[in-house]
């Protein structure tokens, strides 16, 4: 699974998702969807916009946790 930490990135930096769109040019819905984790797909320009705006690595905005697999 992959987690989106945009939650963490906001309030690190104090924002709110409104903020983040005007910055970053992202519509609010798909700012909202990531903020709650329900999206299905992410542009890479909005990785890219987002990274530049937070001036972070990707893994700060990202995270790969492993399935657990029952046996």
């Amino acid at each position: 699974m992959i987690k989106i930490k945009l939650s963490d990135l906001l309030g690190k930096h104090k924002m709110n998702q409104k903020m983040l769109s005007n910055l970053t040019g992202i519509r609010p819905a798909t700012i909202s969807k990531m903020y709650y984790e329900e999206i299905k797909r992410i542009d890479v320009k909005h990785l890219n916009s987002i990274c530049q705006t937070f001036n972070c690595e990707i893994s700060e905005l990202l995270e790969f946790i492993p399935d657990k697999k029952n046996k």
